[in-house]
């Protein structure tokens, strides 16, 4: 059996099972319904293992033990055909493609500083973001459908895979601009939970961990808009008198909204580390390769925390972290 042949059966095999249907798997690759299944029946025989259970009439029944088998080893397979590809046209400085990145919503403004160096050296790299739960992107990892995942770091659900750090994402209460507010920078936990709240929806990572927070100081929170979008709810502090809680980098990235202003929530100081993740084994990416250059290149800068808190008092210094420089008043460490 030729080498290209066995590859495109791989891609019929992840096709059926990723579609759950021959007839879409089918139109997925561009070929018939029977050429699809022709390949997939070699492929078994070339195997010597049924891949699908069979049901009634050609209906999708699943996969066998040892489909499931295959099924992983042909999704990686086709990523490190794909990788080479990439590795080969880095090379030649011609790395196209796409980059494909899952990230928590509460992110978005960070990922400019990263995926911005990328493209200064990989011009062609289309970014293809993808704002997912932590269990979706580790699914997504698992099966190759993506390059890296930019999330908070929690062994319980990424386990052991390759990480690094990114930075660490505090939290602030944005509030209307008020007199009642007038003149803190500062409110306290206990307070907050006094406070009409606009709030992430129940069973986001987010929302778990602010609820955390509130039940170990023994307050019940006084929720009253619950949603999904962050803008959302910014937007409910800008015109509806409500106030919710934000990572501490929303307050100049992207900036506050007309009439909000964001006070530092204190007893106690909480923060989230954030992490790059990308899938374990020997071969990396030349995709998730630039965006771990990306962030050591960070990292040399400083650390994008050092960054991050000089931009909070500075429009200037966060202007030059954009530009890929230091703040000019930081002291980087000689050792």
């Amino acid at each position: 059996m030729g080498g290209d042949m066995f590859l495109r059966q791989f891609e019929y095999l992840v096709a059926v099972v990723e579609e759950a249907h021959f007839g879409r798997a089918a139109h997925r690759c561009n070929v018939t319904q029977p050429s699809l299944s022709i390949g997939i029946k070699q492929l078994e025989a070339e195997l010597g293992v049924p891949i699908f259970r069979r049901g009634r009439g050609k209906r999708f029944a699943g996969l066998t033990a040892e489909g499931h088998n295959v099924a992983q080893w042909a999704r990686k397979i086709i990523a490190n055909c794909d990788y080479m590809r990439d590795e080969v046209a880095a090379m030649q400085m011609n790395l196209h493609g796409r980059l494909r990145m899952g990230a928590m919503p509460s992110m978005s403004p960070i990922l400019p500083l990263l995926l911005q160096r990328v493209r200064e050296e990989h011009p062609k790299i289309v970014m293809d973001v993808q704002f997912l739960g932590n269990e979706a992107m580790k699914t997504g990892l698992n099966n190759f459908s993506l390059d890296a995942a930019l999330t908070y770091f929690d062994q319980s659900v990424f386990g052991h895979r390759n990480s690094l750090k990114i930075y660490s994402e505090k939290l602030s209460l944005l509030v209307p601009d008020c007199e009642q507010f007038k003149g803190r920078t500062q409110i306290t936990w206990r307070e907050a939970a006094e406070l009409p709240l606009a709030m992430l929806r129940s069973g986001m990572h987010e929302r778990g961990y602010v609820d955390g927070i509130f039940k170990s100081i023994g307050k019940e929170p006084q929720v009253r808009v619950e949603s999904e979008s962050i803008l959302h709810l910014i937007l409910q502090a800008q015109f509806a008198d409500f106030c919710t809680i934000i990572p501490s980098h929303f307050s100049y990235m992207p900036g506050l909204h007309r009439s909000t202003r964001s006070l530092e929530l204190v007893e106690p100081e909480v923060s989230q580390d954030v992490a790059l993740f990308w899938e374990e084994g020997e071969i990396m990416s030349p995709m998730t390769s630039t965006l771990v250059e990306a962030v050591k290149k960070l990292h040399k800068l400083g650390g994008l925390d050092l960054h991050l808190d000089r931009a909070y008092r500075s429009e200037f210094a966060f202007e030059r972290l954009l530009e890929g420089k230091s703040p000019v008043s930081l002291e980087l460490p000689t050792n």
